[in-house]
């Protein structure tokens, strides 16, 4: 794959790239410029924390307050749910009716008897696939 890089005033900032088809490093770059744009500002105690979006787990719901779960950090958010799940980039998924999960940063899958799904995360937060979402969830990790 050639790489061509022209640094100009001229024309706005822009990533093009020609391919026969859509391969995992263009998926991956597509990421990458994705993640870079999009920014986050997260509150803990009155001070702004700027989020990077390849930090976080998983984004919640509780006492109507949107907050961003990293690795050590539960950030508050000062935006609704529905309009951050329009920005995020691919590999972020709803997983129930108030939480996004960075598929990314998921550990394991743990299925009841009754059928129901919860979703371990690698820094060991929890929580739960709703029946709605369990379908769409599965096939995009190809389960």
């Amino acid at each position: 794959m050639n790489v061509k890089v022209v640094i100009t005033d001229e024309h706005p900032e822009e990533v093009v790239i020609y391919s026969r088809e859509k391969t995992a490093l263009i998926e991956k770059i597509e990421q990458l410029i994705s993640e870079e744009e999009f920014e986050l500002i997260g509150y803990k105690d009155r001070e702004g924390i700027r989020l990077l979006l390849s930090d976080v787990y998983c984004f919640t719901v509780e006492a109507n307050k949107i907050y961003a779960i990293t690795e050590n950090d539960k950030l508050y958010l000062r935006c609704r749910l529905y309009n951050l799940a329009e920005s995020l980039p691919d590999n972020f998924i709803k997983i129930n009716q108030s939480a996004i999960a960075n598929i990314q940063k998921i550990r394991k899958f743990d299925a009841s008897v009754l059928g129901s799904l919860t979703v371990e995360f690698k820094n060991g937060y929890r929580d739960y696939v709703s029946r709605r979402n369990i379908k769409k969830v599965k096939e995009r990790l190809g389960l």
